[in-house]
């Protein structure tokens, strides 16, 4: 029997405790005392409340120094779910429709077989991550000092991916996921009586021309060969049906894989808002924040990770240059701090899409993923 499977059946009771149990960002003081319980029962050094509510495990083994980053992201989603699994979601609202419930399992059943068994010189940190759902987990453990109390050299993480089959593995050199910008723009100006327009000066058609306008940042603005995405999301104004609006908010995010397209499409978007607003005689201001930086795999790390996937899932079963995607991912935060590879495995071909009511992480992952994590410890500290 593979040593994984003798395991197999611990990773999936503690994914259906922690799919039964979720907890939102940067409140998993459950899910990170049940990580924390779990690694110090097996000889791991623990420190906990990393950024929050994120949780380090450091083994080391041997005379090496070096040391490599394994990452997990521990969160769940605002997402009620629509199941009747035996172990769905007992908390009203809110839902692992993303996998981390997979991820941490994962992850712990590598830092299991690592802590038994061995078979690398140097340090493994098992990295817990919370809040990865809107952007700030990482950005606080790394504000909370992870690379100077915990240095690593590289880093490494997974996501299943709904669509591809189960044992297959997927990841590409460069860009692999988005950037993501998030703005909203405040249109003023003067309500009035629905019947006497000419003695108002209200903003929705204003902002109606305006959520127009901004499509031609990407269409008629950008180089074709990049790939950006600008989408309005919420239009809120303040009228009601017979008075005319003095405000106006729209809100929306805009997707893009590299920095320069980011800072054109905010560029292009601010030239857009003041003069729409200007010829519709209102006025408005615009905040835009960058949320998720892109995700940008290391050359070096990008092939270790492609020849330990050929020894895990099989050479046939996996993709050395996947298609970037839109979706965004704040491991892209470590990766601005050092070199290493976020992959895809698949969830099966019948999989509910990421953030549906309906997805349940696939079982039949958990020991393919333990198994690439230990493959990567002991390949690069050997």
């Amino acid at each position: 029997m593979n040593r994984f499977e003798t395991i197999e059946r611990e990773m999936i009771e503690w994914r259906h405790h922690l799919h039964r149990n979720p907890e939102f960002g940067f409140e998993e003081i459950n899910t990170a005392a049940f990580v924390a319980e779990k690694l110090r029962s097996w000889g791991i050094q623990v420190t906990e409340g990393v950024g929050k509510t994120g949780v380090v495990g450091s083994l080391t083994l041997g005379t090496g120094k070096r040391a490599i980053a394994l990452r997990a992201d521990m969160d769940a989603l605002r997402i009620s779910e629509r199941s009747d699994l035996p172990y769905r979601s007992q908390t009203l609202g809110t839902m692992h429709a993303c996998g981390h419930d997979g991820h941490v399992a994962m992850l712990l059943g590598a830092a299991r077989i690592l802590a038994k068994e061995g078979g690398f010189e140097g340090t493994v940190r098992f990295v817990f991550q919370p809040a990865e759902e809107w952007g700030r987990g990482a950005l606080s453990m790394l504000d909370d000092g992870l690379m100077a109390r915990f240095p690593f050299s590289e880093v490494y993480g997974i996501h299943n991916m709904p669509g591809m089959p189960v044992g297959r593995f997927a990841t590409r050199t460069g860009s692999i996921m988005a950037a993501e910008d998030i703005f909203e723009i405040r249109l003023d100006g003067t309500g009035g009586h629905a019947a006497r327009p000419h003695h108002a000066n209200e903003v929705l058609v204003a902002a109606c021309a305006l959520v127009v306008n901004l499509q031609t940042i990407v269409s008629r603005r950008l180089d074709p060969a990049d790939m950006a995405v600008v989408s309005v999301t919420e239009l809120i104004a303040d009228g009601t049906r017979n008075a005319l609006p003095g405000t106006a908010t729209i809100l929306g995010d805009a997707r893009s894989m590299r920095s320069e397209v980011s800072a054109e499409i905010e560029r292009r978007m601010r030239q857009i808002v003041d003069g729409t607003a200007s010829a519709y005689g209102c006025s408005a201001s615009i905040d835009y924040r960058r949320e998720f930086v892109p995700l940008v795999n290391t050359p070096e790390q990008t092939r270790v990770a492609l020849e330990v996937a050929g020894s895990v899932f099989g050479p046939g079963a996996v993709e050395d240059d996947i298609a970037p995607i839109a979706a965004s991912e704040d491991f892209a935060r470590l990766l601005e701090k050092v070199p290493g590879n976020f992959a895809f495995i698949g969830n099966g071909e019948t999989s509910a899409p990421l953030h549906n009511p309906s997805y349940d992480f696939n079982d039949n992952v958990l020991r393919q993923g333990a198994e690439y994590f230990v493959a990567v410890a002991r390949q690069r500290l050997r």
